[in-house]
């Protein structure tokens, strides 16, 4: 056996070790109460005040490594952990612990004619497998949601925050141990060998599902070679169509929201549609805000004769997540046209209609396909935190199993539970 063989069989052999921990801890995790659980996250939250100065030695390691390795402001920028983001991360935890406990929850108790009592109680996945580049913090959030929901979980981060990322992983273990739960309920991966992603999402025996956070090419790369389920979104490419019966102060309004608000985050807006009928009064004034936020605007042929001085979209613009300050812009003749452009080109993240016309606005939430669809508001507001979750570990473009906001709820599953009386068929 070459080297290389041997390094691949002890990653295995880790990765190994790691899956069965994790899935005998999740079968004691899964009865915890949801005090215990609460417990386990503000003591992890204490941790990591009281570790603060650890954290930024660990950070500034990483920190360093990623300057000598020329990484962009922006990644630099995502793997700072400053005071004020350890605090976040402090406070993140103990809004999560706050929130109401899904584990155990009864639903739609109904009597059958058997005699039967039938209903479904939510239950943990078991255990959850997840893959994240750059944020250090996503350590501290994933490793919450995937508690408060009663799941063990394999956590595995970007090699750039290796440092910052134990250093967390520590806090997390202080936490479990003072409220008495099994160490092996949050693992981190410590190796930045890629055969442990690998391995990760191949160990049908023990992770019950993955989830990848990162860049399209990160979560392409996962959904291709795992063989465990993926809960996952590609792209965000959002649309807001502008139609007709719009009032044009609260088109503008929102759809420079959803545009400007933050470039670099899925819910922003990529694409803009707009009604014929309403192009030439919304679109100057619109366009010349965009300008002063400094967005470059790029336009269809009959967008071009309402804003002449706008370059011109090629086809590729109209499939493209820009994650920048540039939008494509098409008017188009009816609702349908623009509900066919997104049947096209969109990615099923979040797509909005402005309108004071309420067949329409039901008319497009019930045929577009995406995961969140608005009326008369900010694509931007695709979060878990908005949607009232508490918290999201990401967005679900699935279809199966969870979509949109990825919150607690998200990571449990249900279960049929049936009350008899000595009933028999």
């Amino acid at each position: 056996m070459n080297k290389n063989a041997n390094i691949e069989s002890s990653v295995e052999s880790y990765m190994h070790d790691l899956g069965s921990r994790a899935r005998a801890a999740s079968q004691v995790i899964a009865n915890a109460d949801g005090q215990t659980k609460s417990r386990a996250l503000n003591a992890i939250a204490t941790a990591l005040l009281d570790s603060e100065a650890t954290l930024a030695k660990q950070n500034k390691k990483d920190m360093e490594a990623g300057q000598a390795s020329n990484l962009s402001d922006a990644l630099l920028d995502r793997l700072a952990l400053t005071p004020a983001r350890i605090e976040s991360m402090a406070n993140g935890l103990r809004q999560i612990a706050l929130l109401p406990e899904a584990i155990g929850e009864l639903s739609d108790m109904k009597y059958q004619p058997s005699g039967l009592q039938i209903g479904k109680m939510r239950v943990p996945i078991g255990v959850i497998g997840i893959i994240y580049e750059s944020r250090p913090n996503v350590t501290a959030d994933a490793a919450a949601l995937c508690l408060k929901a009663g799941n063990a979980t394999i956590l595995r981060g970007g090699s750039e925050a290796i440092n910052s990322n134990v250093a967390i992983a520590s806090c997390i273990q202080q936490g479990l141990d003072a409220a008495s739960l099994p160490a092996d309920a949050v693992q981190f991966v410590e190796t930045t060998d890629r055969a442990a992603v690998l391995a990760l999402i191949q160990m049908q025996e023990f992770i019950d599902v993955v989830i990848p956070r990162g860049g399209k090419g990160l979560v392409q790369r996962i959904s291709e070679d795992a063989r465990v389920p993926v809960i996952k979104h590609l792209e965000g490419l959002c649309h807001i169509y502008i139609d007709e019966f719009a009032d044009i102060d609260m088109a503008i309004s929102v759809a420079l929201n959803s545009k400007t608000y933050r470039y670099g985050i899925c819910g922003a807006m990529e694409t803009l549609l707009v009604s014929r009928e309403i192009a030439a009064n919304v679109l100057p004034a619109l366009h010349q805000k965009l300008i002063e936020k400094g967005v470059e605007v790029r336009v269809c042929e009959k967008t071009k004769s309402v804003l002449p001085n706008a370059l011109d979209a090629a086809e590729e613009d109209w499939a493209t997540e820009y994650l920048a300050p540039v939008l494509s812009v098409r008017t188009v003749d009816n609702m349908q046209a623009a509900m066919d452009h997104i049947a096209k080109y969109g990615s099923g993240h979040t797509d909005a209609i402005i309108t004071d016309n309420l067949s329409n606005a039901r008319q497009f939430t019930r045929q577009v396909d995406s995961s969140s669809v608005m009326v008369n508001a900010s694509t931007c507001f695709a979060d878990g935190f908005e949607y009232g979750l508490g918290a999201e570990i990401g967005i679900s473009t699935d279809r199966l199993h969870v979509r949109g906001p990825v919150g607690v709820e998200g990571l449990t599953t249900q279960k049929y539970v049936v009350f008899g009386e000595g009933t028999t068929r």
